[in-house]
């Protein structure tokens, strides 16, 4: 266990710069997920920090020491692939011991890891079969078996559950986050799924084109993205996004959408935002802000002509338009929405964001 930091961490290959001078600290025992888009140079921070990729600049500190020039096998760190990566020829007991024989430890001491770590993960009734009598989500505790045993300062996890179904996704992430509270260790886990980041992270870093948008605790992200990027990545399904104007109304402060509408903004943030009045800003509303609640401060109501109907069981997804923008709506089932129907919606205003139409960047002071 060990506290793990980058310090203006640099990756290129020829020309293309593909992580470019990223700073993070990683506390002692803390789970740190890293989300973002193909191409945003995640996995790359990740196997720079495992040394399967050599840096360009900066260092990569575990513990107290630079291990820049050290290979992956004396970084003291275990990797959990996508893959598995597990030896079809050895039982589960072998590939889990193999990496501890290699270090030449007692006999004694191999069978108490092992047995310690496959009861941890349930799988002590697998120990003598070969990987290819297992399910996916068996091979997959196998392998996180296998790190186990190290007892390393640091478990880098890479897309681990890609190659899961649906259902057993949800169970191993559950299973992971669980395995952190027991056994907890500075851990660096890569996703391209930003529910896996929400659901597990003590702290989700979003990266994109090389750079940290911004990292911070999930409902931090949730509640108060730095940039329309960090915005429509966090959150499921995406912000709506709208191009508009803000402007001065009274006293206050309006929304004007390019069909025309006017949304009020909350008084408790005209503050917030009056240094904006008269500029175009991007206007953005989570489906979930979208309701059929009428009378409450801060809601403003129109009426939607409904295009599409997702029914979800406790949920149901509308979709409509507003000017060009088709906008996704999260509304209550027993509101019994149908297609090619009007239905009266409101904005929680109290709940908006405004983004620098150049910059992408938040507005809010």
């Amino acid at each position: 266990m060990a506290r793990l930091e980058l310090r203006n961490v640099i990756k290129s290959y020829g020309i293309y710069e593909a992580v470019r001078g990223i700073n993070l600290e990683i506390e002692d025992n803390e789970f740190v997920v890293f989300v973002g888009p193909s191409g945003c140079g995640k996995s790359t921070t990740l196997r720079m920090i495992a040394g399967l990729e050599h840096i360009t600049g900066g260092d990569i500190v575990i513990g107290d020491q630079v291990v820049n020039r050290l290979g992956p096998g004396k970084r003291d760190i275990a990797m959990v692939f996508q893959n598995y990566a597990l030896y079809p020829h050895m039982s589960v007991r072998e590939n889990i011991s193999f990496c501890l024989e290699q270090q030449k430890l007692p006999k004694a001491e191999i069978d108490e890891r092992i047995n310690r770590a496959a009861e941890t993960l349930h799988i002590t009734e697998l120990l003598s079969r070969r990987p290819g009598q297992l399910s996916g989500g068996q091979r997959q505790r196998v392998a996180m078996g296998r790190a186990i045993v190290r007892n390393p300062k640091v478990f880098l996890f890479d897309e681990p559950l890609s190659n899961l179904d649906a259902k057993l996704r949800v169970q191993m992430r559950t299973e992971i986050k669980r395995l952190h509270q027991l056994l907890p260790t500075t851990t660096v886990y890569v996703t391209h799924d930003q529910v896996e980041a929400m659901t597990m992270a003590d702290r989700v870093v979003v990266m994109n084109g090389g750079i940290i948008e911004q990292a911070g605790p999930p409902q931090e992200l949730y509640h108060r993205p730095v940039s329309q990027f960090v915005a429509g990545f966090i959150g499921s399904p995406s912000m709506n996004f709208l191009n508009a104007t803000l402007e001065a109304m009274g006293g206050g402060l309006a929304v004007v959408l390019e069909d025309g509408s006017r949304l009020a903004v909350p008084e408790t943030r005209v503050a917030e935002y009056r240094a904006h009045a008269g500029k175009p800003v991007i206007f953005g509303i989570r489906p979930e802000s979208i309701s059929s609640l009428f009378s409450k401060p801060g809601f403003e109501t129109f009426e939607a002509d409904i295009d599409l109907v997702e029914p979800l069981g406790p949920e149901t997804m509308i979709y409509f338009d507003i000017g060009s923008v088709s906008i996704c709506a999260n509304v209550d089932p027993e509101s019994d929405p149908r297609p090619r129907t009007k239905m009266p919606l409101s904005f929680n205003m109290n709940r908006m964001h405004l983004f620098d139409p150049v910059s992408g960047r938040s507005l809010s002071a």
